[in-house]
Order: structure tokens, then C-alpha cells, then sequence
């Protein structure tokens, strides 16, 4: 089925990709957030679409809670995290209260997702990158709907290094493997944890196993990302031009224009600098 009023909003975006996991709590989101952040650091213009529709948590990683979406006569006009307009957002968060839960059996589900596609005005973006919510199911599937005609660039797959997170991940990449989306690579999140103060890395959940899924699938591998206390630091503070110290939270606070330049702070934006290189370098050449 054709879906034309989808196709003119992805006329003016270069590059559409899914961020996907089989599994719950590997940190989906805040590789979307992450990847995101390098990407506008590197100078391109990335859109965050967001659609866990039960629990959307990219307007608070981003600082954008309680902002409201505003309806232009072009349509949504999402919500930017920084006064340049290189990052922007749509979400189920910024419709709905906070603490109201979004009780919709999946037609429901399916038209808000096709709406976000269709109605929202992202304006001329190098990457929207689409946060979806763990599993394979109504989401996923309008989602890839909706989009495969106007063929997205594929998905990236997060996992960590656990079998118990592997064993989903698989499931994961036979989805696309059946709806024909490419797999762009793995990204294996939580891969040890640097302590802050003397910066010996302790492998919490083990080390390997997104890197040996990716072999295994013959598809890329895209680097291993520690816990960074830091991360969670400004992930979970309001004011995100606040530079996070956890070494020493009562220092003076060093400010910086916004989210963006904050992130590059931290130690791990090295780890996803690298992968947005990547990707932008692999998508380029296709």
C-alpha cells in the first residue's frame, strides 16, 4: 500500500534510520540520544523521532520535558534542543502528560505513527533517526510500513554483551532480515563500566557478546560503550548546558551553550564520534 503524504515529508531527509533492540533496558534510547548529539556536532541537521509510544524518554534525556509541540500551517513543527535548529524532536511525550499512560491497542498505535510521518514539518535533515520501543510488534512493523517504500537506510541494532540481551537481539535482526531492512550494525552498550576516580574498567555484564553476534551475522560491529557515570549525569540533570563532574559535583559549574556542546565533554561521545563517522561515510558511499 502506498502511503504518498509519508513520502513527501522524507523527500527533504537524506538519510532515515531505525534504532532498534529485541531487548528492554540496553539502552536503546540513550544510544539514539548519543548518536544523535555526534551527528549535530559533526555539523549535520538530525531530527530524533520517538516513537515508544508507552514510554517516551527522549524528551527528558534531551531537556526538552514539557515543551509543547506547535502547528504550523506546513504541519508539527517539532522541538528543537539547541537555538542553531541541528537537533530536533518528535514525540508522544510532548501530546501527553508525563505521569498519563498511553493505553492503545495497536490500530491506535499505527495512525499516531503515521501521523508523526505525515504530518510532522522536519525541514531539510541529513538523518532522522527513529527511536523505537524493544521487540517486534505493532511499532515496528508501521513503522517499516510506512517507510520501506521510500527504502530508510536501515537500522542500527543495540545490545548488551549478556546472553540474556543477545538471545532477543537475534530476534531482532531476523525481523529485519524479514521485512527487508538492512542491518547497518551493532553497537554493544554497557560494555564494562570506568570508574570515574581511577579509571580501571570492570566488565558489570561481561564484554564480547555484541561484538560475536555481529561476526556471527556477518554484519558491522560499531564499537563498545562503557557506562559513563557522566552520561547519566546529564542525561538526568534539567539543565543540560550544565557540564557534569561526578569527580566532584560541588565544583564550580561550567556552562555551555547547549546539550550539543555539553555531550562532547563526555568521555563517551569519543566512542559514538566514531560511529557516526562510520555511518555517515557508509551511507555517503551507497
Amino acid at each position: 500500500m502506498s502511503h504518498p503524504e509519508v513520502g513527501e515529508r522524507l523527500a527533504s531527509i537524506k538519510h532515515v534510520v531505525l534504532v532498534l533492540s529485541g531487548k528492554g533496558g540496553v539502552g536503546k534510547s540513550s544510544c539514539t540520544v548519543q548518536l544523535a548529539l555526534s551527528l549535530a556536532s559533526q555539523g549535520h541537521k538530525v531530527g530524533v523521532l520517538d516513537i515508544d509510544l508507552c514510554g517516551p524518554s527522549i524528551p527528558r534525556m534531551l531537556g526538552l520535558e514539557g515543551r509543547q509541540i506547535h502547528q504550523a500551517s506546513a504541519g508539527w513543527v517539532p522541538v528543537y534542543a539547541d537555538s542553531s535548529k541541528r537537533l530536533s524532536c518528535m514525540s508522544i511525550g510532548f501530546l501527553v502528560d508525563k505521569n498519563t499512560s498511553v493505553v492503545w491497542r495497536g490500530p491506535k498505535k499505527n495512525a499516531m505513527i503515521k501521523q508523526f510521518l505525515a504530518d510532522v514539518y522536519w525541514g531539510d535533515l541529513d538523518y532522522l533517526l527513529v527511536d523505537t520501543p524493544p521487540g517486534t510488534s505493532d511499532e515496528h512493523l508501521a513503522a517499516v510500513e510506512y517507510l520501506q517504500e521510500w527504502q530508510p537506510a536501515g537500522a542500527i541494532v543495540v545490545t548488551t554483551p549478556q546472553a540474556v540481551a543477545l538471545a532477543d537481539v537475534k530476534k531482532e535482526i531476523n525481523f529485519c532480515h524479514k521485512v527487508g531492512l538492512p542491518v547497518l550494525g551493532v553497537i554493544e552498550n554497557m560494555s564494562g563500566f570506568v570508574c570515574p576516580h581511577c579509571s580501571e574498567c570492570t566488565n558489570v555484564f561481561s564484554t564480547g557478546g555484541g561484538e560475536g553476534l555481529a561476526k556471527h551475522y556477518d554484519i558491522p560491529f560499531l564499537g563498545r560503550a562503557p557506562i559513563d557515570p557522566n552520561l547519566v549525569m546529564l542525561l538526568e540533570q534539567e539543565d543540560k548546558t550544565v557540564v557534569p563532574n561526578v569527580n566532584d559535583p560541588s565544583a564550580e559549574k561550567e556552562h555551555t551553550l547547549s546539550i550539543v556542546d555539553t555531550y562532547q565533554r563526555c568521555e563517551l561521545s569519543k566512542v559514538f564520534a566514531s560511529i557516526a563517522t562510520y555511518l555517515d561515510q557508509h551511507l555517503t558511499e551507497k
